[in-house]
């Protein structure tokens, strides 16, 4: 019975995987060769889940200790508690499907959405996607291992399209319902790693999103940050890694003013961050 229960997870888990290849292959079937990778891939993580090996452990003297796997069947896969939106600084779709889709590259995301609007789903939410780096969050210093990740088509110096955030609005809802994701964990590949990434940039909407309950944002009446106000202490409660003080400094500045990208505060943006950092 217990391996039942484990037998129908793993298939609903690889099932979601395949249906997603399946929609793919009927649209374009260049990329059937990727997909059959894909399900490989998935089918291989599959088999691990559902290895039933006891831990082999020895003592000091080199004593095998008792052990056994009983399975428990009070389980379920783990999900995403963020959602990290990047740009892709790439010329096209096409150039970023590309990227996805060789391992040389090293890197992937969970969803890419075209100008016009199209949402190209590339990896299981449930799984692990490669788009995060090097980063921290708080105390979260594995950010790939409980995000998804959300590539837009941008170069980095260019407005996003309104059918583009259109889409996304949809897919943040999807997400936010289906996995419950605190309105706080919607945040930006610069967030996340100040002073080494700058997406999704300073024309990123985020004060659009924050409207429809994705993220924070100042709000349009701003009281004065007092004169004892810590800022490196609001920086960090609000998540940010303040290791490094300007790159963090300069993150904050990117998502929350938008309309520099520097390292030094002014009045001014003390002001916005004591207003952002009560919030959170």
């Amino acid at each position: 019975m217990k391996k039942q229960y484990l037998l129908l997870l793993i298939a609903a888990l690889i099932f979601s995987a395949c249906s997603s290849k399946k929609q793919i292959v009927k649209t374009n079937s260049a990329y059937d060769a990727t997909n059959k990778i894909y399900t490989g891939h998935a089918d291989t993580l599959s088999q691990m889940l559902l290895a039933t090996n006891p831990a082999m452990l020895v003592d000091s003297l080199g004593r095998p200790v008792p052990s056994e796997f009983i399975g428990t069947v009070n389980f379920n896969l783990r999900k995403p508690n963020y959602v990290i939106i990047h740009y892709t600084a790439q010329d096209s779709v096409p150039q970023t499907l590309r990227t996805f889709t060789v391992t040389r590259t090293q890197v992937s995301a969970h969803y890419v959405i075209g100008k016009d609007g199209k949402v190209i789903h590339m990896l299981n939410d449930y799984m692990r996607a490669w788009h995060a780096g090097v980063s921290k969050w708080g105390n979260v210093t594995d950010m790939n291992s409980s995000s998804i990740g959300i590539e837009l088509d941008n170069k980095g110096n260019e407005p996003f399209s309104q059918p583009q955030i259109n889409s996304l609005l949809l897919l943040l809802a999807k997400l936010k319902k289906d996995y419950n994701i605190p309105r706080a964990n919607f945040i930006g590949h610069g967030d996340i790693a100040p002073g080494r990434k700058p997406d999704p940039g300073i024309r990123f909407p985020w004060e659009q999103l924050a409207n429809r309950g994705f993220g924070f944002y100042s709000d349009m009446l701003i009281v004065p940050a007092p004169a004892n106000f810590d800022s490196t202490t609001a920086l960090r409660l609000i998540g940010y890694d303040t290791s490094n003080l300007p790159a963090a400094i300069g993150a904050f500045k990117r998502h929350f003013v938008q309309r520099e990208d520097s390292i030094r505060f002014t009045q001014f943006d003390l002001d916005v961050l004591y207003n952002v950092y009560q919030k959170y």
